[in-house]
């Protein structure tokens, strides 16, 4: 089964191999990944904030020193989502009001990734406070999905994933709380991880109408929001993950056709289109042909309807961070608390039937990749099966993995054709609560069955 590529550009460990070999200087990958920025970005605008001379600094300097054993990303050019700090770089979440704020130090993550040895580049588009799956606003523009320009890449981290599919980067991090990397790594056709939750540090990535205050200093993540990467491997998500992550992880090394697996592909509520369903029934066929057990319904599921309601007031409470409602209502400790049971609940149930069950197969989304709109997609309509349903439904295979904290990978496994247009799929490979390592191995194993 074959799945839209745009690009036949090494990947992160790839590049970093080659560059150890002796096959290229870390300038020289540099200068060919800001080349193909300067090719591809006129037409695809996912560079938001380039760091070009400084990037040509940096890889002079690794040329210098050479690679340290713990340097696993020595030399590997890559981008970062705009609203991780980078120090001397503005962040201004698509603001034009917050354009000011330059950052002062690095976010944890980059300062992981550099020490690691990679050289960052730049920073890449986001829609306004990262609330859309678009990624346009008035300070950077509109990004386009590099298969096909008249839709979106996704958001927030759209920027992201279309510099990956293009092929500028070999690899990326983003942030997901609302499908935020799994959602533009289906739209794009390219791999994506969102990590266990608390497993990848998140401070230096905060709004900056918060973070220019003086003595600003984060302490936390905030509740449901991870940082993840997305590649065009199973392997770079998986090295990538193990540079960032704040906690030594394992994986279980047991066989995938040794696994039980379910699927679940229906959500009350929210519909999945059959550009999406078509795609995602080959590829579990072709699991099934393989060898692997694959279940399609099971009564250890949760209440998915209940933990949809549930998801959706605690993403909405996070993300005004307690400031009142359209209705005017402010959410009190109590409502907080509340939230905080259900999910608790919510946790117990998915740890559960994951005691049965090795890995979750779901749609990362109802639809493709949706055209370009002015509007919201969740303040607006898509398309669904010819008819129009609510654009905020589609977070129920967001919040799947996200209200019980679980990790979930994004493989891609096709193609179909949505509104006119033949566009990538992806499908969300979910797992235990820190068991990220195993998530990435299946989707990559996965991958390697689907389309060898």
């Amino acid at each position: 089964m074959a799945y839209p590529k745009l690009t036949d550009k090494p990947g992160a460990l790839e590049t970093a191999a080659s560059i150890r070999a002796g096959e290229m200087s870390v300038s020289e990958a540099v200068d060919a990944a800001i080349t193909r920025i300067e090719h591809l970005d006129a037409e695809i605008d996912a560079l938001a904030v380039p760091d070009f001379e400084r990037a040509h600094e940096a890889a002079m300097a690794l040329d210098k020193a050479g690679p340290r054993e713990d340097q696993p990303l020595f030399g590997v050019p890559m981008t970062v989502k705009e609203s991780f700090d980078v120090e001397g770089l503005q962040s201004c979440w698509g603001h034009k009001r917050l354009t000011d704020y330059i950052a002062p130090r690095d976010s944890e993550l980059v300062r992981r990734l550099k020490a690691a040895g990679a050289v960052i580049l730049g920073k890449t588009n986001v829609p306004t406070d990262l609330t859309d799956w678009q990624s346009f606003n008035p300070v950077y523009g509109r990004t386009n999905n590099p298969h096909d320009t008249a839709r979106s890449p996704g958001g927030s981290s759209g920027g992201s994933a279309a510099a990956v599919a293009s092929g500028m980067v070999p690899c990326e991090f983003g942030t997901d709380i609302g499908g935020s990397v799994r959602v533009p790594a289906h739209f794009c056709g390219v791999y994506g991880h969102k990590p266990s939750w608390g497993l990848i540090s998140k401070r230096g990535h905060d709004h900056p109408q918060m973070a220019r205050r003086k003595g600003f200093v984060a302490a936390h993540d905030g509740a449901l929001s991870v940082a993840g990467p997305l590649a065009r491997s199973a392997e770079d998500l998986a090295a990538l993950v193990a540079v960032a992550s704040q906690y030594a992880l394992t994986r279980t090394g047991k066989p995938l056709r040794d696994c039980r697996v379910l699927a679940i592909t229906e959500y009350p509520g929210a519909p999945v289109d059959a550009s999406v369903t078509e795609p995602i029934e080959g590829a579990i066929e072709t699991l099934q042909a393989a060898g692997i057990t694959i279940d399609r319904a099971s009564t250890l599921i949760p209440d998915l309807e209940a933990q949809q309601g549930h998801y959706m007031r605690m993403l909405n409470t996070a993300m005004a961070r307690g400031a009142p409602a359209p209705s005017g209502k402010r959410a009190t400790a109590t409502d907080w608390f509340d939230l905080l049971d259900a999910q608790a609940a919510n946790m117990a149930e998915w740890e559960n039937l994951l005691a049965t069950y090795d890995f979750v197969l779901a749609p990362p989304a109802p639809v493709l990749a949706v055209p370009h709109s002015e509007e919201r997609v969740f303040d607006s309509t898509i398309r669904v099966n010819g008819q129009d349903i609510p654009g905020a439904s589609a977070l129920a295979w967001a919040g799947i993995a996200t209200f019980p904290n679980l990790p979930s990978t994004i493989v891609p496994v096709g193609s179909g054709m949505y509104e006119g247009s033949q566009l990538p799929c992806g499908m969300q490979v979910m797992g235990r609560f820190m068991s990220d390592l195993d998530c990435i191995y299946a989707a990559g194993e996965i991958g390697k069955i689907l389309h060898s």
